[in-house]
């Protein structure tokens, strides 16, 4: 889902600035509806499709490996975030390789609409490499378009971000519409032409960006043999092992892959962030600034493990166990229909959460930052002792009705917009100058961690041991309710880290 900009930032005395949006604000906010509209839509499909029998049109996966290969998915698109970051600085420019990432994110949709499962795999990937070279290019041409930064510039911010969640609203709902109606390919076709259409207006509209996004900033300097050299190492890896895996060469477990690419995201960050501490020469100060980053990383982390079991067990949750029949007219919701709940309720309660932060402010109550990601995870916790209960109805035999996923989606949207908009804004914050981009890109290594361990997470929920389910999500709880709470109680101590950061 979107963030919410911080609307609190103040401009320099004697600057006049424009009171109007640029126009050019209307083309990102209609691209990134239709591209998340696409990776909504089809993200609500995913894990459905993968575990329903081959005789109804599905892959007859597991769950666990359907589960693993969705946290796999979700993550490589946080991952690929820092080559698509890295190819526009260098090469393209963000406004070309957004055209060019919509481009390969259309065609991944309708390889994963051709009715065959030997293009499964390879539609995915394109999805994620396309979706990867758009998504942080997309905030680079916003805040391209506010040169003097400022509350304007955040409120264009956050009318952007209202595009990526009436997107993400929207997608499921059609998507699930036609994958129910039709087929799940057709889902999976509409998720394609929903990107095609925000490359229709991109196309027709970027006149109205102006020069923003047009060159590269590094655009007098070549991106260096040894940058290219990787860049096409990686291309051809991926090749490779795509084709490998085509003819049966490799023989692909995704919960084994999933486990070792936590692993590796790990041992990344605690290589990075050892290597910022002790070998970049920060002062003390900037030292205690990173240490307080590294705190919130693993905090970010946990909460997205959680959080992301919408689309995966949570999805599975309301396909197989919530009476989803509308009495008077005999309809059947859709199950991906829930996927739309969060935004949804980002949309309605954002601009409440923000309005509350401002208020508490000015009367000097504001929670630190520690503090509300300490409340975005208690949150998280409550909603899974929502579906413990949910889950005990369902061990006894009965489905449940659909207000118990609703409650649920409702609560960890306010822990999302307790721990989500604070942790981008403390990371610009909080990082030293001159390690400020490096600092967002390995922000999202938190991210698709979390989306990792909850694929992981979702693939024990077996439906053979549904008894089991209510002590699973309570224990689930535990480590959510520890790290709040802990988080909350020395809260003023982790500030300290940080004084004159709020």
């Amino acid at each position: 889902m979107g963030h919410v900009a911080d609307l609190t930032q103040i401009v320099e005395p004697g600057v006049t600035l424009p009171t109007r949006h640029p126009r050019g604000l209307s083309t990102l906010f209609f691209t990134e509806m239709w591209e998340r509209f696409s990776y909504y839509g089809m993200r609500a499909l995913l894990v459905l499709f993968m575990v329903r029998e081959v005789s109804k049109g599905g892959m007859g996966l597991t769950d666990e490996v359907a589960t693993a290969i969705y946290g796999l998915y979700t993550a490589g698109v946080y991952l690929m975030a820092l080559p698509g970051g890295w190819i526009s600085d260098r090469i393209f420019g963000a406004q070309k390789t957004v055209w060019y990432g919509g481009i390969i994110i259309a065609l991944g949709h309708f390889t994963l609409a051709m009715p065959w499962t030997q293009t499964f795999y390879l539609g995915l990937i394109l999805v994620v490499i396309g979706s990867g070279i758009l998504k942080p290019n997309m905030s680079a041409l916003v805040g391209e378009l506010y040169p003097e930064g400022g509350a304007r510039r955040d409120a264009g911010f956050t009318i952007f971000y209202m595009g990526v969640n009436l997107g993400a609203a929207l997608g499921p709902i059609a998507c699930c519409y036609l994958a129910e109606r039709l087929s799940w390919h057709a889902g999976f076709a509409a998720a394609g032409v929903g990107m095609v259409l925000g490359l229709i207006q991109f196309r027709f509209s970027k006149h109205l960006l102006g020069s923003a996004g047009t060159a590269s900033p590094h655009q007098h300097k070549r991106p260096g043999s040894v940058g290219m050299g990787i860049l096409a190492g990686i291309v051809a890896a991926v090749v490779g092992l795509i084709a490998l895996c085509l003819t049966g060469w490799i023989v692909i477990y995704p919960p084994a892959i999933a486990r070792y690419a936590s692993g590796v995201i790990v041992l990344i960050a605690a290589v990075y962030f050892a290597y910022v501490l002790l070998f970049l020469g920060l002062d003390r100060a900037e030292k205690k600034r990173i240490a307080l980053i590294l705190v919130l990383f693993l905090a970010s982390a946990l909460f997205w493990a959680g959080f992301e079991q919408a689309g995966s067990s949570f999805n599975l949750f309301a396909e197989r166990y919530t009476d989803r029949v509308i009495d008077m007219t005999g309809f059947v919701i859709p199950a991906g229909w829930f996927q739309a709940l969060g935004p949804v309720f980002v949309i309605t309660l954002a601009p409440v959460m923000a309005s509350l932060w401002v208020l508490l402010a000015r009367k000097n109550w504001n929670p630190s930052i520690p503090t509300k990601f300490g409340l975005g995870l208690l949150f998280l916790a409550l909603g899974f002792v929502v579906m413990a209960a949910a889950s005990g109805v369902v061990a006894s035999g009965k489905p449940v009705i659909p207000v118990w996923l609703v409650a649920t989606y409702l609560i960890h949207t306010v822990g999302e917009l307790c721990l989500s908009p604070v942790g981008l804004s403390s990371v610009t914050k909080l990082a030293p100058r001159k390690l400020v981009g490096q600092m967002m890109g390995f922000w999202f290594l938190a991210t698709a961690l979390g989306n990792l361990i909850a694929g992981l997470l979702a693939g024990t929920f077996s439906v053979d041991a549904i008894q089991q389910w209510p002590d699973m999500y309570l224990k689930i709880t535990v480590l959510p309710i520890a790290a709040g709470l802990l988080l909350i109680v020395f809260s003023r101590l982790l500030k300290k880290l940080a004084p004159d950061v709020k």
